[in-house]
């Protein structure tokens, strides 16, 4: 049994559009602490905002570059409220008898640029990648699916990668250690992708088939602060 298609819409775009809202909000808690294993250096939100780029790619593949600038905007906004609603709550004066409001603030307080770096990365590289394979796709007519995925993906997560980290961290660590922090996130983000295919190729398959649509962006205007067609 599948769901019903509500009038003029689809089924699946709200479900993916909220993994995707959900995604970005696990990132924030998770970005502020830095990891090292096996000689490579990172964020631990790389547990799980490649996925962001995942759904990126099967809402820009099968909906078309216009949906999913609608939910990469929306996702900044649920960003921007999630820390303005910290910092508030970081504010308040804690009750007597709760100890723990340096361990609130160290654990979820995304400093100011923090903030800012990551939401500047994020538009960025979320548009980078959308755009990367609208393009692809029009140029290879369809064709290639998994090289425009990680193409897209190369680009877009590299852009995030460099923006956050020298945003976030330059100054406060010598430049040969942001260049080996960049390099090891960009490459296990990538890598993520890679590894996802088996995932991302089939949902794609199966949500073009159910929805009936394959979007071609021929027409559209991919202006990032344009929200209709």
């Amino acid at each position: 049994m599948t769901p019903d298609r509500p009038a003029g819409g689809s089924v699946y775009l709200v479900p993916i559009a909220g993994l995707f809202g959900a995604v970005l909000m696990i990132s924030l808690v998770l970005a502020g602490k830095i990891v090292a294993v096996g000689g490579l250096t990172f964020t631990a939100a790389v547990i799980v905002f490649p996925a962001s780029y995942l759904f990126g790619d099967v809402l820009t593949e099968v909906y078309g570059y216009a949906s999913t600038r609608a939910v990469v905007w929306t996702g900044f906004l649920a960003q921007a409220l999630w820390i303005l609603a910290y910092w508030t709550a970081a504010a308040l004066p804690p009750a007597p008898f709760w100890p723990h409001q340096e361990a609130f603030e160290a654990v979820l307080g995304a400093t100011p640029r923090l903030a800012l770096a990551g939401l500047t990365a994020y538009l960025a590289g979320e548009f980078l990648n959308a755009y990367a394979l609208a393009k692809l796709k029009l140029r290879l007519r369809g064709r290639w699916l998994a090289v425009r995925l990680v193409a897209s993906t190369l680009i877009g997560q590299g852009v995030d990668s460099v923006l956050f980290i020298g945003l976030a961290f330059g100054g406060l660590y010598p430049a040969a250690d942001l260049l080996a922090l960049i390099l090891s996130v960009w490459m296990l983000k990538v890598a993520w992708e890679i590894l996802a295919l088996p995932l991302s190729l089939p949902l794609i398959g199966f949500l073009k088939r159910a929805e009936g649509r394959d979007a071609f962006d021929a027409d559209t205007d991919f202006n990032p602060f344009r929200l209709r067609g």
